[in-house]
């Protein structure tokens, strides 16, 4: 059989694609697998680094900045359907898959059109891209992350799978994990992040909340991002031997165990941070990056809190102050912490990846 899977712009359309890919080969190990994506996009080093064959297509994402840049991408896009049916007539591929991001829709729609071709898209927030919502028309089937992505879709077919997430959260140990961070296991923990780079608005309210703010009671888990991590630093001064356990790092390889240690974070709405706090039944003060494409993030938050799982605070509204107060209203209520962790557990989905394998492989 050969498979072309395309998806690309961010790492959480590229994971799950390759956790599917390994899914796929694990399954049907003959299986011809190829990820079609852009060479700028972070999809060029990633999938080939994990083994997989890699074509490139040339398209970029709509740039809503000026009449301008959105003129110049609209004009990419009838070379990347030619050079996508290209790419699909020599490999003729049995199936493909999009899991999302600009570069899938033209790859998408070359295999609508390839003959015997079964097609598929994999929609990963509560609210469709533009790109999804216009290929569910087409292809075989539609799977989806959030049900509430449904009422926003005409498709043929349409499954609730769930997000595939990595091993590791499914298997890290509270206990463990408590007890390689060197952690107190009666003391309430707070983790914050804000993806592989940091969020700026998370790292400030952190920042202002550690120096303006007695927190002897709680220990802390902040990871920065990479740019961010010496500017804090610096900033924090002796804060952090004041106020109790605070660990600070640029990045956590182990992020899994901090999330597992914790009882409450604070981050941002992307699908696969939500979909790794419902495996984890984590309770969260979700901030929504301001600038997802059609506000994706605040979306995927306002379902999780219509089911009272989760906080949200907007990104320009969020800061020690109200950080402060968020957090000690949850801290102090441990029924209604309690209520949000089972809450934000229901939503978890842990068979997704053989959901989505059971669906394609059919």
């Amino acid at each position: 059989m050969k498979v072309v899977i395309s998806g690309g712009g961010t790492g959480g359309h590229i994971y799950p694609a390759l956790a599917v890919a390994r899914g796929i080969k694990g399954r049907l190990p003959d299986t011809d697998i190829l990820y079609v994506g852009t060479r700028e996009g972070m999809e060029s080093k990633i999938v080939p680094a994990a083994g997989f064959e890699f074509a490139s297509i040339d398209i970029s994402g709509l740039n809503r900045s000026s009449i301008l840049k959105a003129s110049a991408s609209l004009a990419k896009f009838p070379k990347s359907i030619f050079q996508s049916w290209s790419i699909i007539k020599q490999f003729q591929p049995d199936m493909v898959l999009g899991t999302g991001g600009y570069v899938s829709f033209p790859v998408v729609s070359a295999g609508t059109l390839f003959p015997g071709c079964r097609t598929f898209i994999h929609e990963q927030n509560a609210f469709p891209g533009i790109a999804n919502r216009n290929l569910a028309k087409k292809v075989d089937c539609t799977m989806i992350n959030f049900p509430e992505a449904a009422r926003h879709l005409k498709a043929k077919n349409i499954k609730v799978t769930g997000l595939p997430v990595r091993q590791e959260i499914m298997e890290v140990d509270k206990g463990q994990a408590i007890s390689k961070l060197d952690l107190d296991e009666n003391t309430f923990t707070l983790l914050a992040f804000g993806g592989s780079r940091g969020a700026a608005s998370i790292n400030q309210a952190m920042l202002q909340l550690l120096q303006a703010y007695p927190i002897n009671d709680i220990q802390v888990i902040w990871i920065t991002g990479d740019d961010a991590y010496e500017e804090m630093l610096m900033q924090m001064g002796d804060t952090a031997a004041v106020q109790g356990t605070v660990i600070i790092k640029p990045f956590m390889h182990n992020i899994e165990d901090a999330m597992a240690a914790a009882d409450l974070a604070i981050c941002r709405a992307g699908a696969s941070t939500v979909s790794e706090l419902a495996i984890l039944g984590l309770p969260a003060i979700l901030v929504p990056y301001p600038y997802a494409a059609e506000n994706h993030q605040e979306k995927n938050a306002r379902a999780l809190i219509e089911k009272k799982a989760a906080e949200m605070v907007i990104d320009e509204f969020l800061d020690g102050d109200t950080l402060f107060n968020k957090l000690e209203e949850l801290k102090n209520d441990k029924s209604r912490l309690g209520e949000m962790s089972l809450n934000m557990n229901k939503e978890a989905r842990p068979d997704a990846l053989n959901k989505i394998l059971d669906i394609i492989l059919k």
